[in-house]
């Protein structure tokens, strides 16, 4: 490890702005001027890998934030690579109308969306630090791994749009994360152009609708825009630490060169700015490539009920199929404390996620045990703190007695999370053994899951007239 990395500590915070200190969840400014509307740079991943490897990453750091800087924009004036703009169908796959919409201030007339309604738990940078992010557990999603952990496709794949607008539109259950806000009477009123008392119910819900598919649009398109870019980052810091000689001088790009007239420095130039360009194009691929790598869900067995709520589960265990949904249960239950399936280990015996409640998401791992330093040692996370990384807390296991799945709670969604794991967690994809646990198999697990869910207390009637204070509230 450097030396003087610790003597370097207070400008690159300032680089960062607000910074997270030992092992509490405090917030410091480490600049004097208030933090202004930009981007950041990545310094946990550079910090990393100084850490790791012993390489000052300070200049590394400045180049690869320079070359997205010069492709993507600024939060307040996007744009998009113009590799990706010269080809028709790279170039479908941000609007960069959607992107003005979406960015720039909250106060901006017909703009600023996710300053309102995303920018408090995932940042400016979609780093996953926004204001309220230390106080949320799980940590909001940082976007700029590119990796999301709810999503119809192949482990390893990108999400679709849809899967993101799913997200976006609907919040997800059981998280902080809640739906787009509809529009008050008045403000729809507003945006028609009408007056107030003359709105109908049809109305405002036939623009409510309107208006919060075009958000999730915008939106959906920022957060691909905001991966893309931190991705791009992220490979061109990689990229530095495996193919250059950064002790030696070498440079991911030296933007002095951009017009020189010396040949030699040209050269370089024009080599970083391609291989910046071929990075950007292989992410916007893997986007383009998502709806391809949709998981394909087969037919439950034709004999065999399966439940995409706890409701149907209820009337098939009331119904004539409820001999043989118990005997999917009990063979559910024997998958899930079994040795190949094992789901008992980490979310317990009788579904309380009580089980190995110890670990942690790939995003902590990546620079604590992906560096050598146990989570739990905040004295060696010190450096990695202090440029932005939040505090390492465990990734819980779901309760599965409370019904509530982040990802969706269809069937679907249960045999698509079972079969590809969720990525970025300790969750895996089931692995499979001929005769033992196949994939039909699933289907009784899901069943089981579902058992697991207690069922919700009836409403007390009651008799008693309201209160005086009732009656006011309402």
């Amino acid at each position: 490890m450097p030396s003087n990395f610790l003597r370097r500590s207070k400008s690159l915070s300032c680089l960062a702005g607000a910074f997270t200190v030992a092992a509490g969840a405090v917030f410091v400014s480490g600049c004097s001027e208030p933090k202004p509307m930009t981007f950041e740079p990545n310094l946990v991943h550079s910090m990393k890998y100084e850490l790791k490897e012993g390489i000052e990453m300070e200049q590394a750091t400045e180049d690869a934030f320079w070359i997205v800087t010069q492709m993507f924009g600024t939060p307040e004036q996007p744009k998009l690579p113009e590799v990706a703009m010269e080809d028709e169908d790279f170039a479908t796959l941000v609007s960069l109308d959607n992107l003005m919409m979406a960015s720039g201030p909250a106060d901006a007339e017909g703009r600023g969306l996710y300053q309102k309604h995303c920018v408090i738990c995932h940042g400016i940078s979609g780093d996953g630090r926004g204001a309220s992010s230390a106080i949320l557990n799980p940590y909001p999603r940082d976007y700029r791994k590119g990796v999301f952990k709810f999503k119809s496709t192949e482990r390893g794949e990108k999400p679709t749009r849809e899967d993101l607008a799913k997200l976006i539109k609907n919040g997800i259950q059981g998280t902080a994360m809640v739906a787009l806000p509809k529009l008050t009477e008045e403000q729809v009123a507003a945006h028609i152009g009408k007056a107030f008392d003359t709105l109908s119910g049809d109305e405002v819900e036939a623009v409510n609708e309107e208006v919060i598919d075009q958000q999730t649009e915008a939106l959906t398109d920022y957060v691909i825009y905001l991966s893309w870019r931190g991705e791009l980052e992220r490979s061109l810091i990689d990229d530095a630490i495996f193919e250059l000689d950064l002790e030696g001088g070498d440079r991911i790009i030296n933007p002095a060169h951009k017009n020189s007239t010396d040949e030699e420095e040209k050269e370089l130039f024009d080599e970083g700015w391609e291989i910046a360009e071929d990075y950007a194009l292989e992410i916007a691929d893997a986007w383009l490539a998502a709806p391809d790598m949709v998981v394909e869900v087969p037919e439950p067995p034709a004999d065999l009920p399966v439940a995409d709520n706890y409701e149907e589960f209820v009337a098939f265990q009331n119904g004539d199929e409820a001999e043989t949904l118990a005997e999917s249960v009990k063979r559910g239950q024997e998958l899930y404390v079994g040795k190949i399936a094992l789901c008992s280990k980490c979310h317990g015996v009788k579904g309380l996620g009580d089980g190995q409640t110890t670990d942690f998401d790939d995003w902590t791992k990546e620079w604590t045990l992906g560096i050598g330093i146990k989570p739990e040692n905040r004295d060696e996370l010190i450096p990695l703190l202090a440029r932005g990384a939040l505090p390492p807390i465990n990734a819980v296991p779901r309760n599965f007695t409370n019904g509530l799945f982040h990802g969706g709670g269809t069937a679907n969604d249960l045999y698509v999370r079972i079969t590809q794991g969720i990525e970025g967690s300790p969750m895996p994809a089931a692995t499979f053994v001929d005769g033992e646990f196949e994939e039909d198999d699933v289907w009784h697990l899901i069943n089981f899951l579902r058992s697991l869910q207690t069922p919700p207390e009836p409403e007390e009637e009651t008799t008693e007239e309201p209160k005086a204070t009732e009656v006011a509230a309402r």
